[in-house]
């Protein structure tokens, strides 16, 4: 019998609940609105945030290297560091020289890793990348420095070598000025070894300190110091980044609650009526307080599995938009923005749902 009464009480409920709703469709559709936006933006900023760090890092990672290591480097103390920077760093040794041109002219020459290099430095503006043994990659203002750009005749030390031409550079710095080229052939043509290694391992500032202090005791003979500008510029970016996710998601969810609370209170001042009549046939204040909570909640949960879709649909947009990668969904994520917006619903509820106490069913009947 009671399980019966029970379930008729529930039936009952179910249906005062879904009339309400239609019945006041406009109010509804309102909250229902405010609630998708919140949902829809917490999930877009949840899930962008999961991957903000991977991202950004990933972006800064094109800006070249954020470690430079100087000293007389032997093929022993490159193999030493490659395997203290990590797996995952890049490492590319350059080697440097002055040499004479065909014209006379005194200009820097670098062996360097052509493929780590282009690597490493892919935001250098270069027209072809040499592929060959004896191709020469030269800097925008070294090309006015040779005769002929794409036979390139150097001297050092009395030792001419010739070589082809294959590519221009322009970075708007130093390395406009050089003539780059492989570095076997610059090894074998000078004698001279690398005498600076570029480092770029992937990370925060944590792991850059980390890495720094790992070759310093690895190879304590080399100086080595983080490329201060960019270590320095990417921590403060990806705070700030995170300060403005957190802000522009406080000052959403603020603004929803406001929204949902004038709505919500404008139905408890349209429904007074209801409520006094509900009371008068024997409800209690906690059931009345009680239905008009399940109202917001359930809009709040209607809310979140469409700002779920809408808001992931908006982070791999914006993931595609800003750094050329999807954004993928994370159900993970799913829990927490519920959560959210039932906190919103809940609170925003509870204010209107003091009217609910005062209630004089006599008085509300009688139309006084």
């Amino acid at each position: 019998m009671s399980t019966a009464t029970t379930a008729s009480e529930s039936i009952s409920l179910s249906r005062i609940l879904v009339r309400s709703l239609k019945h006041r469709r406009a109010r509804s559709l309102s909250a229902l609105a405010a609630l998708t936006v919140s949902a829809m933006v917490a999930t877009a900023l949840l899930t962008l945030y999961a991957d903000l760090n991977a991202k950004l890092h990933h972006e800064f990672r094109s800006f070249g290297a954020n470690i430079v290591a100087t000293g007389a480097f032997t093929d022993a103390d490159i193999h030493h560091a490659r395997e203290a920077a990590g797996s995952d760093a890049l490492i590319a040794p350059v080697a440097f020289a002055v040499a004479a041109t065909d014209r006379g002219t005194p200009v820097v020459v670098a062996g360097v890793d052509f493929a780590a290099m282009h690597r490493l430095d892919n935001w250098w503006k270069v027209d072809a990348w040499p592929t060959g043994t004896t191709d020469a990659l030269i800097g925008q203002r070294a090309a006015g420095f040779v005769v002929n750009e794409t036979a390139v005749t150097l001297t050092y030390a009395g030792q001419p070598i010739t070589l082809h031409g294959a590519g221009k550079l322009s970075t708007g710095g130093d390395e406009d000025s050089r003539i780059y080229i492989p570095l076997p052939a610059f090894t074998k043509w000078t004698g001279v070894q690398p005498t600076v290694l570029e480092i770029q391992v992937p990370g925060g500032e944590d792991r850059v300190n980390t890495t720094i202090a790992t070759l310093q005791h690895t190879l304590p003979a080399l100086h080595v110091e983080p490329v201060r500008a960019l270590v320095a510029g990417e921590s403060r970016i990806v705070d700030r980044t995170h300060a403005l996710m957190y802000g522009a998601m406080l000052l959403i969810a603020l603004t929803v609650a406001v929204s949902v609370l004038a709505t919500l209170s404008a139905s408890v001042l349209e429904r007074r009526r209801d409520f006094a009549l509900m009371k008068a046939l024997g409800a209690s204040q906690i059931q009345l307080i009680g239905h008009f909570l399940l109202e917001a909640l359930v809009l709040a949960t209607a809310g979140v599995m469409l700002g779920y879709i809408l808001g992931s649909a908006l982070a791999w947009a914006i993931g595609e938009m800003n750094f050329g990668t999807a954004t993928l969904p994370r159900i993970s994520l799913l829990p927490l923005v519920l959560l959210l917006n039932l906190v919103i619903a809940t609170a925003a509820a509870l204010f209107p749902a003091r009217v609910l106490r005062g209630l004089q069913p006599a008085a509300l009947l009688k139309g006084e």
